[in-house]
């Protein structure tokens, strides 16, 4: 497989390939467990990569990691190679940066409270609709007397100086009630004992560093250990929610490339939608429909289509279905269900072959030509190159010690914020609302050879004192991928330019849901 082609996914009546400049029209890689959905996903990621597309994916079981190691020496796998005519396969390891919400198996990934806002830290802390609007609440009044919430404590002091001041915001905000501010703190400590004070934390993760390419012109495959995450499915669901929603907000509208910017398989998909409410869903369907303006695909990976609702599952255009049993009459429901979303092809009777397929064998229905899918057709998946399981410790440490972000992410910086504003000025009355807008501190990057450092540790910020309104600047487009570091006066002129240029951005809006849905 040359590099820059088109993805070969696997051999059919015909070789079954992925056009490069179709990709972000978005896919679906559904099957029971054990029919090959992970080998699937990861031949797809390496072609990808091979192409220069940067990817994400979310690695549930631990087996992903392979694709840091080369593989090739599996006798099956090459068995497999030889028999749908796949001349040149050998084995092959990836570019792989390996990241982690609780900062274990991976580079730390963090964002603000600020950054992920109201709407999904609602979801996140599944708060009804009046303690949704006292959060709400907090949100507006932080940023109406120049508040910072960058982690849980200032959001819990943010929350404490409400309920203080509850007869004075009561009649700028509406009714706020002591008793929802007590259930949304009994909340935050659930959810700081699942380990979400490491995400809700700065550095803030930089999305320029998805979105890297290696030495070779390979594409970064960004690969999140969720093991342990999987333990706390909510919070799984919104981390990436809200990384698909910044990924929004952060690109450039660019329409149709040649390839992607980036791919983001989604895999558990299922976790996404369960329990969501209508509102959410129908502004997540618009985020799918959307994004692909930005140069970016979705392809969601779950165990039946029925888990995926009709409106997402209408815009995924590039389809992969493994086997399916029809136990159970929601079994055959899913096996009707899917044998219709693809595009007839006479001679194959598409519900019994989807309860046929073996491991390894999938129904593939690829975008040709104009946009169009072709027919489907049983297809012999293609073998990766990269190991087929999880790494060992050691080489897992290596593979981050010799990462381009490696150092960057590590300590946490905690500025000075509303905790500790709140706290010095706990004697003084509400002020009128100054200009004070959220600020993510600048992160740089390097080429990916070059010995990455560990930067200096973050000086807290003197606490902000009122200033007047500016209009907001511009914000920076993400850096190019192997642009050099920024120095350290470029680091402070953009730390400034965010600071003063962000104030609309936290309005109570923030990110492309919340700014679509606001209130539901």
């Amino acid at each position: 497989m040359s590099e820059n082609a088109d993805i070969f996914v696997g051999l059919g009546q015909s070789p079954r390939t992925l056009l490069l400049k179709l990709a972000n029209r978005h896919g679906l890689i559904a099957g029971a467990t054990g029919t090959g959905k992970t080998v699937t996903l990861q031949t797809m990621a390496e072609g990808f990569s091979r192409a220069g597309v940067p990817v994400f994916v979310a690695d549930v079981k631990g087996d992903l990691a392979g694709l840091a190691q080369p593989g090739g020496d599996n006798p099956k796998l090459a068995e497999r190679a030889k028999q749908i005519g796949y001349a040149d396969y050998a084995g092959e390891a990836m570019p792989v940066i390996f990241w982690d919400l609780f900062g274990q198996q991976g580079h730390p990934v963090r964002t603000t409270i600020s950054e992920i806002g109201p709407l999904l830290l609602s979801r996140l802390l599944d708060l009804n609709e009046i303690q949704e609007g006292v959060l709400n609440v907090a949100f507006k009044a932080a940023d109406d007397q120049g508040l910072l919430l960058l982690d849980l404590k200032d959001l819990r002091a943010m929350l404490n100086f409400v309920g203080d001041n509850a007869a004075e915001l009561s009649t700028r905000y509406g009714q706020i009630g002591k008793t929802s501010i007590g259930a949304i703190q009994r909340q935050l400590l659930v959810l700081e004992q699942q380990g979400a004070e490491n995400f809700l934390a700065e550095p803030a993760l930089d999305l320029a560093d998805f979105l890297r390419q290696d030495n070779h012109g390979r594409g970064a495959v960004n690969v999140l250990a969720a093991d342990k995450l999987m333990q706390s499915p909510r919070l799984y669901a919104t981390f990436l929610l809200w990384l698909l929603s910044e990924l929004f907000e952060d690109l450039p509208e660019v329409g149709d490339l040649d390839k992607p910017k980036l791919v983001f398989f989604f895999d558990e998909a299922h976790l996404l939608f369960e329990d969501a409410p209508k509102a959410l869903i129908t502004k997540i369907e618009q985020v799918v429909r959307l994004i692909r303006s930005k140069g970016v695909g979705v392809y969601f990976v779950t165990q039946n289509p029925l888990d995926i609702p009709d409106s997402v599952l209408g815009q995924l255009g590039n389809r992969v279905q493994h086997a399916l049993r029809a136990f159970t009459p929601r079994d055959q429901k899913a096996v009707k269900a899917a044998a219709d979303t693809f595009r007839p092809n006479p001679p194959l009777d598409v519900s019994r072959a989807i309860t046929e397929l073996v491991v390894g064998e999938a129904l593939v229905s690829l975008l040709q030509g104009k946009g169009e899918p072709a027919p489907v057709e049983r297809t012999l998946i293609a073998p990766p190159c990269s190991r087929l399981g999880p790494l060992t410790a050691a080489e897992r440490k290596a593979c981050l010690e010799r990462s381009p972000v490696y150092g960057r992410y590590d300590d946490t910086v905690d500025r000075q914020s509303a905790y500790e504003q709140l706290a010095a000025r706990a004697q003084t009355p509400i002020q009128p609302p100054p200009g004070t807008s959220r600020s993510r501190i600048p992160q740089s990057g390097s080429p990916w050879g070059e010995a990455p450092q560990r930067p200096p540790q973050q000086q807290p910020a003197p606490r902000p004192q009122p200033m007047p309104r500016a209009e907001p600047a511009p914000r920076p487009e993400p850096r190019p991928v192997g642009r050099p570091r920024d120095s350290l006066v470029e680091a402070m002129m953009k730390s400034t330019v965010r600071t003063v240029g962000s104030t609309i951005g936290r309005e109570i809006v923030r990110g492309v849901l919340g700014s679509i849905l606001k209130r539901r």
